[in-house]
C-alpha cells in the first residue's frame, strides 16, 4: 500500500495585523495638534515638546526627523527660520521652516544640561546610540496621542508628516506645493499620499502653473 506524504499541519498564527488600523495614518487636526502642546508645556518637557514641534513644521520622515544635527537648525546663536537637509530614502534636498513656536521650543531644549556636547539633536539614552532610534520616535508619537484620548492604532509617525501638509491642501488645493514641502519627485507620489481622487488631483494640477 502506498503511502501519501501529506504536507505537515502547522498551527496558525495570528496575523501580524489582526485588531490593528493598517494603511494610511491620519493627520492630526489643528485641535490635537494644540492639545499636545499645552500638555507637554505643563510637563515641562523640553525634549518631547521640540520633537513634537519640529515634526510637525519639518512634515519629515520618522527615519530622517531623528538624524537631525543641531546644525541642521543652529548657526549663529540662533535657531534657523529655514533649514534644508539631505532625505535618507532619496539622497535628495528638502527644505522646511521652523515656525516661531518651534523655534522658541528648540532653544529651551537645546540650553537644557541633557545637550551640553551633543552633535544630534536627538541624542540617544546610552553612549553607543548617537541619537534615538525611529522606533523610539514611534512611542513618543503613541504616547502624544494617547494622552488627548486619540486610539493609537489609528495615528503613527506619518502622521506627524502629513499633518501640516493636509491643511496646507485644505485652504489652497495647491498639489505642487505640497510635492515640494514633501519632498516627492513624482506629483502621484503626493496624490496618494494625501489620499487625492485621481480626477480631482489631475484638475487641480493643471490649474497650477510651475
Amino acid at each position: 500500500m502506498q503511502i501519501t506524504n501529506l504536507p505537515a499541519i502547522r498551527p496558525q498564527r495570528p496575523a501580524w495585523n489582526r485588531g490593528r488600523i493598517v494603511g494610511q495614518k491620519r493627520p492630526l487636526l489643528q485641535k490635537h495638534v494644540w492639545a499636545i502642546r499645552v500638555r507637554l508645556e505643563i510637563a515641562e518637557n523640553r525634549r518631547d515638546l521640540a520633537l513634537f514641534n519640529t515634526a510637525i513644521d519639518s512634515k519629515l520622515r520618522g527615519c530622517d526627523l531623528v538624524r537631525l544635527k543641531v546644525t541642521d537648525v543652529y548657526a549663529a546663536g540662533q535657531v534657523k527660520e529655514r533649514t534644508s537637509i539631505l532625505q535618507y530614502k532619496t539622497q535628495k534636498p528638502v527644505r522646511f521652516e521652523l515656525t516661531e513656536g518651534t523655534r522658541k521650543s528648540l532653544e529651551d531644549w537645546l540650553d537644557d544640561q541633557r545637550m551640553i556636547g551633543q552633535e544630534h539633536l536627538w541624542p540617544g539614552r546610552f553612549h553607543d546610540t548617537l541619537h534615538i532610534s525611529t522606533r523610539q520616535y514611534a512611542r513618543r508619537v503613541r504616547d502624544w496621542v494617547q494622552s488627548i484620548g486619540l486610539g493609537p492604532s489609528a495615528y503613527g509617525t506619518h502622521s506627524m508628516r502629513r499633518t501640516k501638509v493636509a491643511q496646507i491642501y485644505r485652504k489652497t488645493e495647491n498639489l505642487r506645493a505640497v510635492q515640494l514641502l514633501l519632498g516627492h519627485t513624482k506629483m502621484d507620489s503626493t496624490v496618494r499620499y494625501l489620499g487625492v481622487e485621481l480626477e480631482d488631483a489631475l484638475a487641480i494640477a493643471d490649474a497650477v502653473e510651475i
